[in-house]
């Protein structure tokens, strides 16, 4: 074999032993039959035998044409389906996704985008990574996740953040606590009675020392907690009250021993978003999936 044959010229030698015409072939490919004639007669040449036994009749393969022909069928079937894949790798249908996220925005956003968007996009793996906002954002440095759901970077620090919803504080306390506090509440309540908080370096907490820093309240915890099922715990037990982001609740256990109530002003929220390196590019499964987490925002918003 003197050079390496195109796959065009073999895709061709396959449609003449298909049809057995070198006409039809021509005319299927929408090549004129000389054109043919020369792609056959070169690729003869580069591999250094006869193809094809033809007449003005007829065209037979020759011993080396029927040796080549199953070659040539296998190699076009592999190369069509790696450029399907490829296709659809590039159209977002295919791939691999790595989403960090709170824990709120994981056990509370993404367990239904996913579902729905795995109906959708049954080739696309989805991984859920979640952890506090710190760890995320290094996370994305070292390019373990492709984009987060979490609250705001700090300034200047390479990060797009686009924000997708508002977090409002809320009181949680057990449920028979919550029946003798109005709604909505007022700040003092949490001056008289013991305070469950998150631990200090979590988003929330700041949050919440934030939160009473604009109401210039001092509010010693009695416990710190690192997990929202441990608080959720506490305040079931009547050991205290709390305050944090609605989209937390769902990890409390509200509606059996704990409820809910609304702040007076000053209202404080924080603002969950899509955090993702500035200068990344997003694989297309990843932007796929990205722009679904975006729209099942702004469909909630509307709600």
């Amino acid at each position: 074999m003197r050079r390496t044959p195109s796959l065009s010229s073999l895709r061709l030698f396959m449609q003449v032993a298909v049809t057995s015409s070198f006409s039809e072939t021509a005319r299927l490919a929408n090549l004129s039959q000389p054109a043919l004639s020369r792609t056959i007669k070169l690729l003869e040449e580069e591999l250094g035998v006869r193809l094809f036994d033809r007449n003005s009749r007829n065209v037979a393969l020759t011993p080396a044409g029927a040796a080549l022909l199953p070659t040539v069928e296998r190699l076009a079937g592999d190369f069509d389906l790696a450029f399907e894949e490829l296709r659809q790798t590039f159209a977002g249908q295919r791939g691999r996704v790595i989403v960090g996220a709170l824990p709120s925005a994981a056990a509370h956003i993404l367990p239904t985008i996913i579902a729905d968007f795995r109906r959708t996009h049954p080739q696309v793996e989805i991984i859920l990574r979640d952890n506090l906002s710190g760890a995320l954002y290094q996370q994305m440095l070292d390019r373990l996740v492709d984009f987060a759901i979490t609250t705001p970077p700090g300034l200047g620090e390479g990060f797009r953040f686009d924000p997708i919803m508002d977090d409002e504080c809320v009181l949680v306390s057990r449920r028979e606590e919550a029946d003798a506090i109005a709604a909505p509440a007022d700040w003092a309540v949490f001056a008289q009675s013991p305070f469950i908080a998150m631990e200090a370096r979590s988003s929330v907490r700041l949050l919440t020392d934030s939160a009473f820093a604009k109401t210039d309240m001092l509010v010693r915890p009695l416990y710190e907690c690192a997990q929202l099922a441990t608080v959720g715990g506490l305040v079931s037990a009547g050991l205290g009250i709390t305050l944090l982001p609605r989209s937390t609740l769902p990890m409390l256990g509200v509606g059996g021993d704990i409820a809910w109530r609304s702040m007076a002003p000053p209202h404080v929220s924080r603002t969950i978003g899509i955090a993702r390196l500035e200068n990344r590019s997003l694989s297309p499964a990843a932007k796929a999936f990205m722009d679904a987490v975006r729209g099942q925002a702004m469909i909630d918003a509307d709600s």
